[in-house]
């Protein structure tokens, strides 16, 4: 990566024009504008699947987004493709997953349980089995898996596939959620074709499985943002985990402490993520855009807003050469949604507009949001001076560690 990447900046003129034009799916005045090439991947077969009926990761969570996308005619701009998501196939989850484990899915494909799921983190609880557990697994690999080869083919320049995300899985079990994961077959495909990779989650929970995946190797460089293993699953993702032999310093850990707000996750995030990328020259940047981190969501403890998230995304899009981006967790659907789309708005250069379309309120208002903008209120979120100034401490106490043990590794001072 020569210097940070960043494709067809709008003038705000420009962006004011596209503001006002957004409020109508018309986007006919925006044919011939010179745009960043991008793909969305998504399915209705999504919403097909259903882990249970109290499971707080509900796919309906994947049609809001794509519904709230496509009523700001965001599906239609210039140099964008909508595309359908492409079941992986065994072999290509074989690359990370062992065959057992495997074997063990595609029987969980009944919905039927078995004693023997226990031993691969199956059952009731976090990894339920229901009917279709393999074919979900299947598309939730897959879109991810696609959008990597889109991007690496040159077709796009970014890729977004926002069933993807699913980091906890580990090669032979699943955790958190997660049966599959698809961030490590996607990169897993870049690897054997020569690329480096550097790999930014930004969900409050640990990144552990993707960690896990490139430990001990410095083909790839994680990088995880998220709330302290001390307070929040899945109880990993410290600090001082920095990888192992030919890996050492690429894996690296920012934990942050229960109640973390925009300012204290955005200083963090900027005072370690550019300077790293920047000096690991990527050849594609992958990325996990868990939105759990918002205030509300029921998981977690975080207290971001769309601004915040937003703030981190711009540095992303900056930093990325070529970036594939995949999901993550997110248990308010309508907290998912609204981060979501302004993600995409940004992928594509687009400043959409703040007032939600009429024909999405509805849809919105049955998955209990009663606001009528996109963002978040820009109020800033006040907590008491001396809990803010121990939150700033504590993130601080955690770069300090990084900026000691970590950057000299990769020449920075």
């Amino acid at each position: 990566m020569d210097g940070p990447h960043v494709l067809n900046r709008l003038g705000e003129s420009d962006v004011n024009r596209v503001d006002d034009k957004l409020r109508s799916p018309d986007t006919s005045f925006m044919s011939g504008w010179c745009m960043t090439k991008t793909a969305f991947f998504y399915t209705d077969a999504y919403v097909q699947f259903e882990y249970s009926d109290t499971h707080p990761l509900k796919p309906d969570r994947l049609k809001l987004t794509h519904d709230l996308i496509r009523s700001y005619g965001l599906l239609e701009l210039p140099g964008t493709q909508l595309l359908a998501t492409t079941p992986a196939q065994r072999d290509e989850l074989e690359w990370f997953h062992t065959p057992a484990y495997l074997d063990a899915l595609q029987a969980a494909d009944s919905g039927v349980e078995q004693r023997d799921y226990a031993a691969y983190g199956l059952g009731p609880g976090d990894n339920p089995v229901f009917a279709g557990l393999y074919a979900w697994s299947q598309l939730c690999a897959g879109g991810s898996l696609e959008a990597a080869r889109l991007v690496e083919s040159g077709a796009v320049d970014i890729a977004f596939h926002i069933a993807g995300g699913l980091h906890h899985a580990m090669s032979n079990r699943a955790s958190g959620f997660c049966y599959v994961n698809d961030p490590v077959i996607a990169i897993l495909d870049l690897l054997r074709r020569g690329y480096r990779i550097a790999y930014i989650d930004i969900d409050i929970h640990h990144g552990d499985g993707v960690q896990a995946a490139f430990y001990d190797t410095d083909q790839v460089l994680t990088i995880s943002l998220h709330e302290n293993g001390r307070s929040l699953f899945p109880g990993t993702g410290f600090v001082q985990e920095t990888g192992a032999g030919k890996g050492k310093g690429y894996a690296v850990n920012l934990p942050l402490p229960p109640g973390v707000d925009d300012d204290v996750f955005v200083e963090g995030f900027t005072a370690i993520v550019p300077p790293l990328v920047e000096a690991y020259k990527p050849d594609f940047v992958v990325t996990q855009l868990g939105v759990d981190s918002l205030r509300d969501d029921p998981l977690a403890n975080a207290q971001l807003t769309t601004h915040g998230f937003m703030r981190v995304l711009r540095q992303i899009k900056a930093l990325a050469p070529r970036w594939i981006a995949t999901g993550g967790g997110g248990y308010n659907l309508p907290n998912v949604a609204r981060a979501w789309t302004l993600a995409w708005g940004l992928m594509n250069s687009v400043q959409v507009p703040d007032p939600l379309p009429e024909s999405i309120i509805a849809e919105m208002r049955q998955q209990g949001y009663t606001g009528k903008t996109l963002r978040d209120p820009d109020i800033t979120f006040t907590l008491h001076p001396t809990h803010h100034a121990d939150l700033r401490a504590e993130v601080q106490k955690a770069i300090s560690y990084l900026e000691t043990h970590v950057f000299p590794l990769h020449d920075l001072t």
